[in-house]
């Protein structure tokens, strides 16, 4: 890890711990939690399309507006003897518990009462268990000395009974009724926002603690009797049946998380439920009456039947986590269901949450704090989705909670640190950077390196470049001729014009030499195509300079004739120099140092000994042929080797940019290169005979304003030369210049 990287965990070491241990403390206040009730709720419905059908033994009868609309006997609430002929009807499909989820206490006037008893006990003889409904209350119930029926309550149970939901007294099923029947409490707290998530499994009445009215239904379904029960409040509470023992998750409260996975909103696959006026037709129509081609009435055998009620006005119903009002007996279900099928609600460990938290919160802060503000913000975005996924998956899936709210704001939190304090080192940097290297450096590539975030390298270090050397032709008559003012209006023209191309094609100015121009092509920024970026520069100066010519002979007396006729001269070389900030601890500058950068300079200044006006190395020829193919037209020049240097150097000519190199110049070319052959093969005569005839389709031929010679008269010196002075037969062809 660089030192970067190091710095910023150091400065920012705090924020994983202050961001998540502020989100813990407001993951324990009401307002986050009941956030997050409301985000698993979201899961929940979503869920709905992925589970599987509820636990078949489980079917649910609903007393509902069409039973109550079916006559004026069959009106909420009916006579008690109606709920009798309800229970002898279900009871013919031999279901093995029948749960009663309605209140019936006080005792009525009339024969409903007996009657409804007399079929509760009919039931049990025949092996049918009927579960009726209880609620706690703060008044005493109704006494009846010696008609407690078969309801005891639990024995074993452990932990803080004042912690359990309870009062002082109950409202009971009237005496007859619990004389034959067990009952258990239908009592379902609502949360804080009115919604029922939690289901008590017992119910404290005095210091006695009962079953509640799903837990009595499962004792006696799974014919559990209270000595079998054992109860560890903030652990779990255990039905224990010769085959297995049943342990259902409980937190201190005796509460049972429920996981709600089943309604009546028609999305997904629910309990089979039929209603009362079903019931009664169907079974009468097929038993009673037995009608040809009659329904077959709901199967009931050997399940657990659950009566509810949700008559409009009167429905026993509330809010649940699939819906704003569910009739309260489908919470009896869900839970029964989730016991049966072992389909239970899981809370992650809040330890683990907050530790694998705080553990993330410093490997990111570790290894992406120092990254660009936008992969910071992907990185941010990456978290947010995948902990989603994770926690909207595993509650699909595996019934797995994983809070949401409080991580995710922790998580935000620092990250809005994290990246904040990105883009304040980001925005300081670019000062930095636009400041240092906005006076040579393209706006194109100051604007890069700002946005990489990343200073250049301060003092020396080697790098793959394309040094550029351009001077004037002759610019000391330019002295000679214009008076100092009228001298620095024109060099200030011409230096713009220079200096906007080699910044346009994102190369670097080095400085300024007088009427010389120095630039580096490939730092501080790499450029894989520096050469070709430095070659077309080139040629779009010369292009320029050209314009720049017709432009002041257009101007008249302003310019003397010496103006007219500027050329430059430009060299260019390839190769690794020592690139960077360079000088006395007071005062540098960002330059080139090194033997490649020499060569350059050398190519500048003996283009003129060669009649070109761009000059160039193999290296540099080759390089922007890598990236520009044949869009620059070189002409190879032959090897030499400058003052001050051993080995020799093939060099070349930059004719011009393709599209603006005529055919003419082209032949001429091709002419060149046979001549050339011809002199290193040292057959003189050939060698003028075809630089003869390239001289004639030379593109600068003598007499033209500024130009002196071209590279087809200058080989042609060097023949008549050699011609008549021979080199001698281990010449190679080799020219050793004896100027810079």
């Amino acid at each position: 890890m660089n030192s970067a990287h190091r710095t910023t965990f150091r400065q920012l070491w705090w924020a994983p711990l202050l961001c998540l241990g502020v989100a813990w403390g407001l993951g324990l206040t009401p307002l986050v939690h009941s956030l997050e009730w409301r985000t698993l709720d979201w899961r929940t419905a979503f869920r709905v399309y992925f589970q599987q059908t509820p636990d078949p033994r489980i079917a649910v009868v609903i007393y509902g507006d069409e039973t109550d609309a079916a006559s004026p006997a069959l009106q909420w609430p009916p006579d008690r003897s109606v709920h009798g002929d309800l229970l002898r009807f279900i009871a013919v499909g031999k279901p093995k518990v029948i749960t009663f989820d309605v209140i019936v206490d006080a005792t009525r006037e009339g024969e409903g009462d007996a009657k409804l008893a007399n079929v509760v006990g009919l039931l049990a003889r025949r092996g049918v268990k009927v579960v009726t409904a209880a609620f706690r209350n703060s008044e005493p119930g109704e006494p009846a000395p010696g008609m407690e029926g078969p309801t005891r309550p639990l024995q074993n149970v452990v932990g803080d009974l004042d912690r359990l939901l309870g009062d002082k007294d109950a409202v009971r099923p009237f005496p007859l009724l619990r004389a034959v029947s067990r009952y258990g409490f239908a009592d379902i707290p609502q949360g804080s926002d009115g919604v029922q998530r939690e289901i008590p499994v017992v119910v404290r009445i005095g210091r006695d603690v009962f079953p509640s009215l799903a837990l009595q239904t499962l004792m006696c379904y799974l014919d559990v009797p209270e000595e079998k029960v054992r109860l560890r409040l903030g652990d779990a509470l255990y039905l224990e049946t010769p085959a297995r023992t049943w342990r259902l998750p409980v937190d201190e409260t005796g509460r049972f998380l429920l996981n709600y996975r089943y309604d009546r909103d028609e999305l997904g696959d629910d309990f089979a439920t039929y209603s009362v006026l079903q019931v009664l037709v169907q079974t009468n129509a097929f038993y009673v009456e037995k009608k040809p081609f009659a329904p077959k009435p709901p199967p009931f055998e050997d399940r657990i039947v659950l009566i509810g009620q949700a008559v409009t006005g009167k429905a026993d119903a509330g809010a649940t986590p699939r819906s704003g009002l569910t009739p309260l007996v489908l919470v009896h279900a869900n839970f029964i269901n989730n016991v049966l099928a072992g389909d239970f609600a899981r809370r992650v460990p809040a330890w683990a949450i907050w530790a694998g938290a705080l553990m993330l919160g410093y490997a990111g802060l570790w290894w992406l704090a120092d990254r660009s503000v936008l992969v910071l913000c992907g990185g941010a975005v990456f978290g947010v989705v995948s902990y989603l996924s994770v926690g909207v998956w595993s509650w699909v899936w595996w019934s797995w909670w994983f809070p949401l709210t409080a991580p995710l704001a922790g998580f935000g939190a620092l990250q809005f640190i994290v990246i904040g304090n990105r883009i304040v080192r980001e925005q300081r940097q670019k000062q930095e950077i636009k400041g240092m290297f906005g006076s040579y450096l393209s706006p194109v590539l100051v604007e890069r390196m700002a946005k990489s975030g990343q200073l250049p390298q301060l003092g020396g270090h080697e790098e793959e470049i394309t040094a550029y050397f351009s001077d004037i032709q002759g610019f000391s008559s330019f002295s000679e001729k214009l008076p100092p003012a009228r001298l620095v209006a024109l060099m200030n023209e011409y230096l713009t014009v220079c200096t906007d191309i080699v910044q346009d094609e994102q190369g670097t100015l080095d400085k300024y030499i007088g009427d010389a121009v120095v630039a580096i092509y490939g730092a501080p920024i790499t450029l894989p195509d520096h050469a070709f970026r430095a070659c077309v520069a080139a040629e779009r100066v010369q292009l320029r300079i050209g314009e720049l010519r017709a432009k002041w002979r257009a101007e008249g007396d302003r310019w003397p004739e010496v103006v007219w006729n500027m050329r430059a001269r430009i060299g260019l070389n390839t190769g690794r120099c020592v690139v960077g900030n360079m000088g006395s601890r007071s005062r540098f500058s960002y330059t080139m140092m090194g033997d490649d950068v020499n060569l350059a300079a050398r190519m500048e200044s003996g283009a003129k000994a060669w009649g070109a006006y761009t000059m160039c190395t193999e290296a540099t020829k080759l390089a922007c042929a890598h990236h520009g193919r044949d869009r620059v037209v070189f002409r190879p020049l032959g090897r030499i080797v400058v003052k001050g240097r051993a080995q020799p150097t093939e060099i070349f000519e930059i004719v011009g940019l393709k599209e603006n190199v005529t055919a003419q110049t082209l032949e001429g070319l091709g002419f060149f290169r046979q001549g050339l052959a011809c002199y290193q093969a040292q057959d003189w005569a050939g060698a003028r005979e075809f630089f003869e005839r390239s001289a004639k389709l030379e593109p600068h031929q003598p007499g033209t304003p500024g130009v002196t010679g071209n590279p087809s008269r200058i080989y042609l010196d060097i023949v008549e030369h050699f011609k008549a002075d021979p080199p001698g037969a281990n010449w190679d062809g080799v020219y050793h210049m004896k100027e810079k």
